[in-house]
Order: structure tokens, then C-alpha cells, then sequence
């Protein structure tokens, strides 16, 4: 009775065994195929979508772990996100993130962060406020993806921002070197050697890369205009095109718009001093209120406890 018993106990825990070895060995062959990033079969007809995803493997390590999430939540986002996907593609070339990104791509991308961050917040909310802290985990896994949203907004700005600061001295750098002799490729990669590294140079980069595969000046300043999306760059490379179609030196118009930067610049400078006066108002009225209520509460709190003893 003993040994049938003890006979089984060892079958059992030897099965248990078995099952957790499998496990571990299909866990691990898992984790090695969604780690492994080599390039993905593939047909004439996907050849460039996988080509893309291949790139984007290599470059996303996020991307490279969650590409099944990833794939199952991008369709959806493109049905719920439909109005605001060409704004998002737009900051995320704007912001410098990697080209191989599509929009709901990388809106499923923010999702899964949220999603990892779900358990965290569900066991903080619990801790300290029982069953009703599941509603407030969810809300602030939601509001983790909004604020990662705003994120990247705010990264698209402040790049533009860093590129329309250095544009009139890489306009001027390319003006130099055009009136010393210099042809406009040679100068261009003058100028984005002296801006290697920083927003500005980056994005001529490009336009110095699509020239040198082939492009027209117009159409690689043309996909310049398209990934910044700004408004003062737009009319810069259009005033640039315009020049180059109507035979006016580019000397001549690249010292023209960064004059005209320099003002824009200048002119943005007295419109954000004038409103900082108007922005001080409040802080500055709280402050008085808060500077009356230590001199005066004395005397007030004196009075009262006057009042009280007699």
C-alpha cells in the first residue's frame, strides 16, 4: 500500500518535472525567436513592407519583443486613429525617431508600454485603496499613454525649434562657401559637417543623401518641407525652390532667408517677452495675497483670541 503510494508520488512529481522542463524549453525557443533578428523570408510582392520590418527590428529592441502585440494592436489603432494618424507620422519624423515607424505602429508601441505598466499601478492602487484601486490603475495606464503621446509632440517641437536656431548659421556657412567658389553639394556637406551630430545637420544630411542617390534638389528639399512639416521651413523651401525654377542665385536666396529667419527669430523673442508679463500676473497676485496673510494673520489671529478671552 505504502509502495503503490510512494510509486505514484514519484510519477507524479516526475510528470510535473517533465511538464516544467517542456515549458522552460518552449519559454526559451519563444524568447530566442522573438529576440533573433534575422532578415525575414520573403516575396516580391512584401518585399519592401519586409524590408522595413527587418530594419525596424534591428533598430527597435522594443519593437523586436512586442512585434506580436504589436502587430495585433496596429490595425486597430488604424481604424480608431484614422483622423489623427498623418498628424502622428508627421511627429515622428519631426521628432527624429527612426523612418521605419509607421504611425499605428508606434501608437501600439505607446499602448504596450501602458500595458506593462498596468500590473505596477494595479498593485500600488490595491495596496492602498482595495478592489476600488482597479478603475484607478486602468485610468492611469490610460494616462500613461496620453502623456507618452504628448511626449512625443513636445520632442517634435523642441527638435523644430533646435532646427529653425542653427538654420540661419548653416544658411549663411552654405553662402560663404557658394560665393568663395564652391558648388552647392560641396558647400551643403561643408555645412552638415559642421553641424554633424545636431538636429539641422541630420535633416540636410538626408537631403545632401537623397541627392547624391539621384534626387533633384527640389524634390529631396521637397521631402525636407514634407518630414518637418513647419510652417517657416515650408515657405524657406519654397522660396528656395522658387528661386532654383526662376534662375535666381542660391547664394542670394539662402542670405536672404536666413535675414529673414534672424527676424522671424527676433520677432518671436518681443512676442514671448510681451506675454510674460501677462503670464507673471497671477504668480504675482498670489504672492501679494500670500505676503498680506503673513503680515496681517498676526494681528488678525491677535484680535481674535482678544475677543475669546473676554
Amino acid at each position: 500500500m505504502i509502495l503503490s503510494a510512494l510509486a505514484g508520488t514519484i510519477w507524479l512529481l516526475a510528470a510535473a518535472s517533465a511538464l516544467l522542463g517542456a515549458s522552460v524549453l518552449v519559454l526559451a525557443r519563444t524568447i530566442r525567436n522573438t529576440l533573433y533578428s534575422e532578415d525575414l523570408e520573403q516575396g516580391n510582392e512584401w518585399r519592401y513592407d519586409v524590408n522595413r520590418i527587418n530594419n525596424l527590428r534591428d533598430h527597435s529592441a522594443m519593437f523586436r519583443v512586442f512585434y506580436p502585440l504589436i502587430v495585433v494592436l496596429a490595425p486597430l489603432n488604424r481604424g480608431m486613429f484614422r483622423d489623427s494618424l498623418p498628424h502622428v507620422a508627421r511627429e515622428i519624423q519631426a521628432a527624429g525617431l527612426s523612418r521605419f515607424w509607421t504611425p499605428e505602429e508606434y501608437l501600439a508601441r505607446l499602448q504596450v508600454i501602458s500595458l506593462l505598466l498596468f500590473p505596477i499601478f494595479t498593485y500600488f492602487c490595491l495596496d492602498m485603496m482595495g478592489t476600488p484601486g482597479i478603475l484607478s490603475a486602468v485610468l492611469m495606464s490610460g494616462l500613461t499613454g496620453y502623456l507618452l503621446r504628448k511626449k512625443l509632440a513636445a520632442t517634435a517641437h523642441y527638435r523644430l525649434f533646435q532646427i529653425k536656431k542653427k538654420l540661419p548659421f548653416l544658411l549663411d556657412l552654405v553662402t560663404l562657401l557658394m560665393e568663395a567658389g564652391s558648388t552647392f553639394l560641396q558647400a551643403l556637406k561643408e555645412g552638415v559637417d559642421e553641424f554633424r551630430g545636431q538636429p539641422v545637420g541630420i535633416e540636410f544630411g538626408r537631403v545632401l543623401a537623397e541627392i547624391s542617390l539621384g534626387k533633384s534638389r527640389s524634390m529631396a528639399l521637397e521631402s525636407l518641407r514634407e518630414r518637418l512639416s513647419d510652417d517657416e521651413i515650408t515657405a524657406i523651401v519654397g522660396s528656395i525652390v522658387q528661386g532654383e525654377v526662376l534662375g535666381t542665385p542660391l547664394a542670394h536666396v539662402f542670405r536672404t532667408q536666413a535675414d529673414v529667419l534672424r527676424i522671424k527669430r527676433t520677432q518671436r523673442a518681443e512676442t514671448i517677452a510681451g506675454e510674460a508679463g501677462v503670464k507673471m500676473l497671477l504668480p504675482g497676485i498670489l504672492v501679494m495675497a500670500s505676503t498680506v496673510i503673513v503680515i496681517l494673520g498676526p494681528f488678525l489671529l491677535s484680535f481674535v483670541y482678544e475677543d475669546y478671552m473676554f
